[in-house]
């Protein structure tokens, strides 16, 4: 057969080229202007009302006059993988600052930075413990029984473990993105081919004790690896020279290389109990005494996914329907991926208000 030589032409390849040094140009003298405080996440106004251990309670700033704030607050619950700012990256891309503006009291925890003398903190603690005395303090603080719970991926099957053992002091459970069977993986394998298949938990906690935040964080980049690694890299070409782009794109990467250390001991029980022997739809995990029924949650739930979401396959967050006692059940579909969830337009613009009108709904 025969082979056609490449044709290039000269021109057309200097202009490329000249646009290119031109962008580039652009996006060095925008990037001597900037300084570290340009590119910080998880601004919106807040203030620290509890602290244990490493471990901080924020309440939000209301934005709202107090006769329009609505009474019951909603505690928001992050994984303990990397840091929940992706939900307040910026002025106009915050789930939590929107959930703010439409009357909404935000209260999040906090998980800081685990040290090594955090290695034996186990879910129990976790869950029994810090996610309980928050809740506990929130209570008391508003002078109610129950308040509303929002779970945010891992923190997602966390807050449903909590609300298992803890029915009477959850008004309205909502969880986002969060993996419930862990092995119902759908179109892509998700966090279950990172965190399950093929680790030895017991051998890597021994070995290092507490999980290195850049060792987890280079296994999800390795989920898509040209996507994440290569090809947005080079796609920041195209918007170097743009300062209001560059700083989004900075801000995303400012939230995921902040990886905090994962605690061993939980770390081992998450690994071993949910994503390799897939306890929690089955009922047998335990966490502390306790053992947690998804049947116990009998209160309203509200379950939003994401329809293209690589690291919780919608497939793990469906399932929670058939396992959980609630007779008010609500799926919220979106049509964005994992991170999409927090930064996507379509999700900017309804996530907030969809959530917040479900839970004026029912009081």
């Amino acid at each position: 057969m025969q082979a056609f030589p490449l044709q290039i032409n000269p021109e057309d390849t200097l202009r490329e080229v000249t646009e290119i040094n031109q962008k580039l140009l652009g996006g060095i003298k925008t990037l001597a202007g900037l300084k570290h405080s340009d590119v910080q996440v998880g601004t919106a106004p807040r203030e620290a009302v509890y602290t244990e251990d490493k471990i901080t309670l924020y309440r939000y700033k209301p934005v709202v006059a107090e006769d329009k704030l609505f009474p019951i607050p909603l505690f928001i619950v992050y994984a303990l993988v990397n840091r929940p700012a992706v939900a307040d990256l910026q002025e106009d891309r915050s789930l939590i600052r929107n959930l703010v503006k439409l009357g909404i009291d935000v209260y999040l925890i906090d998980w800081g930075y685990p040290s090594n003398a955090d290695r034996w903190l186990t879910l129990d603690d976790y869950i029994n413990v810090y996610v309980d005395n928050c809740v506990d303090f929130i209570r008391e603080k508003h002078g109610l029984d129950q308040i509303n719970l929002l779970g945010i991926c891992q923190g997602g099957s966390m807050s449903s473990c909590y609300t298992s053992i803890h029915p009477e002091k959850v008004k309205n459970l909502i969880l986002m993105v969060a993996p419930i069977d862990f092995h119902a993986s759908g179109r892509s394998p998700g966090l279950i081919n990172l965190w399950g298949g093929g680790i030895n938990p017991d051998l890597m906690v021994a070995g290092l004790g507490n999980i290195p935040g850049d060792l987890m964080n280079f296994g999800f980049l390795m989920l898509q690896p040209f996507a994440l690694m290569v090809q947005k890299y080079a796609d920041m070409i195209d918007i170097v020279d743009d300062k209001a782009k560059l700083l989004n794109f900075l801000r995303m990467e400012e939230w995921i290389f902040d990886s905090p250390d994962l605690a061993g001991e939980a770390y081992k029980q998450f690994v071993k109990d949910f994503f390799q022997d897939n306890k929690l739809i089955k009922g047998e995990v335990v966490i502390g005494k306790d053992k947690v029924n998804l049947a116990n949650i009998t209160m309203p739930v509200l379950n939003v996914y994401a329809e293209k979401d690589h690291l919780v396959p919608p497939p793990s967050s469906r399932a929670l329907e058939k396992v959980v006692g609630s007779k008010d059940y609500t799926d919220m579909p979106f049509p964005v991926g994992h991170i999409g969830m927090y930064v996507s337009g379509k999700a900017q613009k309804d996530l907030a208000p969809s959530i917040a009108n479900w839970i004026k709904a029912r009081g």
